[in-house]
């Protein structure tokens, strides 16, 4: 998702400077970057410096480490903000982690199995979720480590499959819903596994007459981040969507604020940068 978000530079030409401002004025004095609150957050961390680097190529990045030693192995996180710690740690170079950190890394996610082999954000759970197999797919990857046991994410994803024809982060559901559905579609192209093409056309249904995706059938209003995870999995499974390219960049444009950032939908007032980074992300597929 990086190398795509590093796409968008493309389209923002002169305002790529202004991203990265925006980007950085969330920067904390003590490391990190802050969340909507203005207190420093792992989660927000990780977004805001993969966006950094996704617009500013001279921005040094191992200026985080000073601030990331005292998380130590992430016992003390839950799987979200682990996957983010790794994902910090990779933003710093594959290089920069110590190795025993990341043997720990790894022991430490492999708590958040789930009884069916997927992974899921709660110890201890029956089965896994979309998400957190897609989190843990990138976390194994940041590491350089191979993902064990794929065949139970696989089995993992098929218990998730919806009547409708996407994927749930909860069993026996009938609706999918649109993140679940790209985290499902990514993690099983990275596994090199055949898409189900109702899972694509499931997909491509979600795009609204504006321009964006939305959150799950029946949701009135399109979302950057419903959009943004829709195109990453349509282009990794190569399925059509350009016929609406001009559309999809229109929306992206609506979510744009004079000071460089994006906002989430229509009806969110505050920047910030995760969703920054997906108006990035967004863009970049639609950039190409």
């Amino acid at each position: 998702m990086l190398q795509v978000a590093r796409l968008s530079r493309n389209t923002l030409g002169n305002s790529l400077e202004l991203v990265s401002k925006f980007l950085k004025s969330t920067a904390c004095a003590g490391g990190g970057f802050s969340n909507r609150q203005g207190q420093v957050d792992l989660y927000y961390s990780a977004f805001a410096a993969d966006a950094i680097l996704a617009v500013d190529e001279s921005w040094d990045s191992t200026e985080l480490e000073p601030w990331l030693m005292q998380y130590g192995s992430g016992s003390s996180l839950d799987f979200v903000h682990l996957c983010c710690l790794v994902r910090l740690w990779a933003a710093c170079g594959k290089r920069r982690c110590p190795s025993s950190m990341s043997d720990s890394f790894v022991e430490r996610l492999e708590t958040f199995r789930s009884s069916d082999g997927g992974f899921s954000s709660r110890l201890g759970a029956t089965s896994g979720t979309a998400y957190g197999s897609f989190l843990a797919l990138g976390a194994y990857g940041d590491l350089g480590r191979e993902l064990s046991n794929p065949t139970g994410i696989e089995h993992s994803l098929a218990s998730l499959k919806t009547a409708d024809g996407g994927w749930s982060n909860e069993p026996r559901r009938s609706v999918g819903s649109t993140a679940a559905t790209a985290a499902a579609v990514v993690v099983m192209h990275s596994l090199g596994q055949s898409i189900d093409p109702d899972g694509i056309r499931w997909l491509l249904e979600q795009r609204h007459a504006t321009g964006g995706f939305v959150a799950a059938p029946g949701v009135p209003l399109p979302d950057l981040l419903s959009t943004a995870v829709a195109l990453h999995a349509l282009d990794a499974t190569q399925a059509p969507w350009r016929q609406w390219r001009e559309g999809v960049l229109d929306f992206i444009d609506s979510l744009w604020t004079a000071e460089g950032a994006f906002h989430g939908s229509w009806a969110d007032d505050i920047p910030d940068a995760e969703y920054t980074y997906y108006g990035l992300v967004a863009l970049g597929h639609a950039s190409v």
